[in-house]
């Protein structure tokens, strides 16, 4: 395998539902946006309270992706 550079993005997902959901709604929302994402670490889990009920979980992301050459003109 050659040599390959990564970068690091941090996002937040959040959903009704489950970190689970969350993590996965920021996952493939990125995806729309960066190519080849490689690895997500999950940083933090947090949830958001209303009226002293959770009402979405949120997951803070480390979203790795490599970059790719392209040749000079």
């Amino acid at each position: 395998m050659p040599d390959s550079v990564y970068r690091v993005i941090r996002v937040i997902g959040s959903s009704p539902d489950s970190w689970e959901d969350a993590a996965r709604v920021a996952i493939e929302t990125s995806g729309h946006s960066v190519e080849d994402l490689r690895i997500a670490q999950i940083d933090q889990l947090d949830v958001k309270i209303e009226n002293n009920k959770v009402a979405a979980f949120r997951v803070r992301l480390s979203l790795s992706f490599r970059y790719h050459e392209h040749p000079h003109a």
